[in-house]
């Protein structure tokens, strides 16, 4: 059987305006992760349409596409065009498990929720000659499931081709977040076994890795184990944790020893009044400094999430928050305006309120308005989110930021770090068009190297 696993680009992916070194960090790990469940007789693509050219003319068996927010009418689009020739397409993903009848539209069969579970029950039917229109996995556990089908991947395309998954999910319910509704009817949050995640890791070569987990620290056991395991292996890695687990026992010291030199905390807001509404109850806005403190301490960069438009933010939001990230020597920020996704309890309440502006799903990637804000305009909410991203990454800011470290290591270490991201954008467009961004994955390591304390 010829199998085709595709993830469409962006709508916007065609726009001069584009920035391609945001979407050429990460393989399509999802897909890769889905392909080994198929049989070795079976021949498989994976592309990736952010990286590379989308063929259209073949004639597959079988074609899986991976649907989310931004991107589904692209793939709708290259679903359509599939079927219109009598290829099956089965489409799954976040948007697909949000938006059901929406999707089924356009596909032979959905996968909502995981598919780790539901695909092989799908190609045991579809082999037999019969099928259902929809699957629904409830059986959450990725520590039997095959590792993923990295032969299918071209690493010369991406900065961090070692990217890998040894959780699922998130043990908090934030109110804005779509995995509330991806892993309905069983387990929202699960790890693998350690042994297992070891074994994938001493697998992958270079030094260099990325934990795509919406939340490594949350099972502190295993990730200290994880960690521990960890030690010797001379790996250097990047991560996502929330602000209560970085002050949690010696977690983040325990990774800081297995290698951890840059972390992803999601700080989100400074009001007391939107972390309550939001129910990010991890959260205690009285302790961002002390994780940033304790952070840097351990030579560790910061990557600070932050979230403009919620019920509490007026025009200071944008002010306060660069000022807070500079003078906190925060690293990079990523800045959002807050996104009511389908799914969500964010969405509902505000579709109750009669506050949604635009069910437009091209435009729901955080940086477009397309709700009613509550303490400003529209206007003044992307006004704002553009001035912060542009003030953030002034030269003026990112050197005030870097010199705030008080070890010269760590203050070069951010100094290259965050000009390398912002301000080398026709490098990046080179090594992109060269198809060999994983030159930089060495100069990536280095920049990553440990910092004494600071």
């Amino acid at each position: 059987m010829k199998v085709k696993l595709i993830l469409p680009s962006l709508d916007e992916a065609g726009s001069p305006f584009w920035r391609p070194i945001k979407y050429s960090l990460f393989p399509p790990l999802g897909l890769a992760t889905l392909a080994a469940h198929f049989s070795e007789d079976d021949q498989l693509e994976l592309v990736d349409q952010h990286v590379e050219h989308l063929y259209l003319g073949d004639f597959p068996d079988l074609v899986l596409i991976q649907v989310y927010i931004t991107n589904a009418y692209r793939a709708y689009a290259i679903a359509d065009q599939y079927r219109s020739r009598g290829v099956f397409v089965i489409l799954g993903g976040l948007h697909v498990t949000s938006l059901p009848d929406e999707a089924e539209a356009h596909a032979d069969a959905i996968f909502l929720g995981p598919a780790d579970e539901a695909l092989p029950r799908f190609l045991s039917d579809y082999r037999a000659g019969h099928h259902r229109k929809r699957y629904f996995s409830t059986e959450r556990q990725i520590e039997t499931i095959p590792r993923p089908r990295r032969d299918l991947i071209k690493r010369n395309r991406y900065l961090v081709p070692n990217s890998l998954v040894v959780s699922r999910g998130c043990p908090h319910s934030c109110d804005f977040c779509y995995k509330e509704g991806f892993y309905s009817g069983g387990k929202s949050f699960y790890t693998t076994r350690i042994d297992s995640a070891l074994e994938e890791i001493a697998s992958l070569p270079g030094r260099h890795l990325y934990f795509l987990d919406d939340h490594l620290f949350g099972n502190g056991k295993f990730a200290g184990g994880l960690f521990d395991g960890m030690v010797g292996m001379n790996r250097i890695f990047q991560g996502a944790a929330t602000v209560d687990s970085i002050l949690k026992d010696k977690l983040v010291e325990r990774a800081a020893a297995a290698g951890l030199r840059s972390l992803f905390v999601g700080f989100e807001t400074f009001s007391e009044k939107n972390l309550k509404a939001s129910n990010k109850n991890q959260n205690a806005r009285k302790r961002y400094e002390e994780a940033v403190g304790r952070l840097h301490a351990l030579g560790i960069m910061i990557n600070g999430s932050f979230v403009f438009g919620m019920d509490d933010d007026d025009r200071d939001v944008f002010r306060n928050t660069v000022d807070w990230a500079v003078r906190n020597s925060i690293t990079t920020c990523t800045f959002h305006i807050m996104t009511p996704f389908p799914g969500t309890a964010l969405f509902k309440r505000l579709e109750a309120e009669n506050r949604m502006r635009s069910h437009e799903w091209d435009k729901f990637n955080t940086r477009n308005v397309v709700f009613e804000p509550l303490k400003m305009t529209a206007a003044d909410l992307r006004e704002g989110y553009d001035w912060a991203y542009k003030e953030f990454y002034t030269w003026k800011n990112i050197l005030d930021s870097g010199f705030g470290h008080a070890a010269l290591k760590h203050r070069l270490k951010h100094l290259a770090y965050t000009a390398g991201w912002k301000k080398f954008e026709s490098l990046w467009t080179l090594l992109i068009k060269l198809n060999h961004l994983d030159a930089a994955t060495p100069l990536l390591e280095k920049v990553l190297s440990k910092a004494a304390k600071s």
